[in-house]
């Protein structure tokens, strides 16, 4: 089948929960060795290769994937060529959508391991291997927040990544070490919160003052990759939102909270707030950045209504409350 003014897409994907994981060096190449050797016995030429690794089948928004999807809607793919069904996917409504809009692409669809092949017709056990692929993606998904809920429940915290002001212990991966450059910033603003000052005004004073913001302060420290969030051109940009996060953050007083968020679905990547009472707090397992009194003492003048002053903020804001109401602040 030689088509010059189309190719053929081979297509590899390898999630970190699979079994078979045994790397990029490894498995994906052996998908698409797999997948070259088909292709050039039945004259599937000419074929261009497209991998995703670390990518759930739950999941779409995978850059090797949406290539794939961009290839095929310009109309310049003849056939997609994958090694099982469930490598496309493990969404048994998605899949079956797909395998419609290949047949209106004109696209024929490969899934070797399986037998598929629609130049040949529709495979009726195809949709229950879609269903079967979900099915195993849901059950690994249930074993998976076992062990997470396992090991919240035992005293680890479940987010490898330290917060702002700290580091990874290189001796236990499960302390935390203070970083002094971010923690200093970490106490600076703590203390001027606690002096009345709005997080807004702080956002402008580390602006001004050319104070990194903790994105880029990830990156040019080497904890965090780069990427797209990191704006080289902003590196200064603090805004309210990065200080009251900073302010609310329960392990600068040197607790270690566990199940502050958790997802909607096995199939959803976004992340949602629980509400504290499904948090696990475990007090002092940190070292703390600041005192629990500096700490509480904020979390009490961030709920604090503050009239619009001229000059110095009153050092009693939010401390002195008017006898009648206990409401209103002075």
């Amino acid at each position: 089948m030689k088509n010059t003014d189309k190719i053929v897409i081979l297509y590899q994907r390898l999630s970190r929960d699979d079994p078979t994981n045994e790397g990029e060096s490894n498995s994906i190449l052996n998908q698409r060795r797999m997948l070259e050797k088909y292709a050039e016995d039945d004259g599937l030429t000419p074929y261009e290769s497209i991998s995703d690794y670390g990518y759930s089948g739950t999941g779409w928004s995978r850059p090797g994937w949406e290539r794939v999807m961009e290839l095929i809607e310009a109309g310049k793919v003849s056939a997609l060529v994958v090694k099982n069904l469930d490598r496309m996917g493990r969404d048994h409504l998605r899949v079956g959508l797909l395998l419609e809009r290949f047949r209106e692409c004109d696209v024929r669809f490969i899934a070797i391991s399986d037998g598929i092949d629609t130049i040949s017709g529709d495979d009726d056990f195809t949709p229950f291997r879609a269903i079967l692929a979900e099915w195993y993606a849901k059950d690994c998904s249930r074993k998976v927040k076992a062990v997470f809920q396992s090991k919240g429940n035992s005293g680890k915290p479940l987010n490898m990544q330290p917060v702002y002001g700290f580091i990874r212990d290189p001796n236990d991966k499960n302390q935390r070490l203070i970083e002094p450059e971010a923690a200093a910033i970490v106490r600076r603003i703590f203390q001027m919160t606690i002096e009345g000052v709005g997080p807004f005004q702080i956002a402008r004073i580390l602006c001004t003052e050319c104070v990194e913001r903790p994105s880029y302060y990830f990156v040019r420290t080497g904890i965090l990759p780069d990427s797209k969030r990191c704006d080289h051109d902003r590196k200064y940009n603090w805004d309210g939102s990065a200080v009251i996060k900073i302010i609310k953050q329960p392990e600068y007083k040197g607790d270690m909270v566990n199940f502050k968020t958790s997802t909607p679905s096995y199939k959803s990547k976004r992340y949602i707030f629980n509400p504290p009472e499904k948090w696990v707090v475990y007090e002092n397992y940190y070292p703390a950045i600041v005192d629990r009194e500096t700490w509480e003492l904020a979390q009490k003048l961030r709920k604090t209504r503050r009239r619009p002053v001229f000059g110095e903020t009153n050092p009693l804001t939010g401390l002195l409350y008017c006898a009648n109401t206990k409401l209103q602040s002075i």
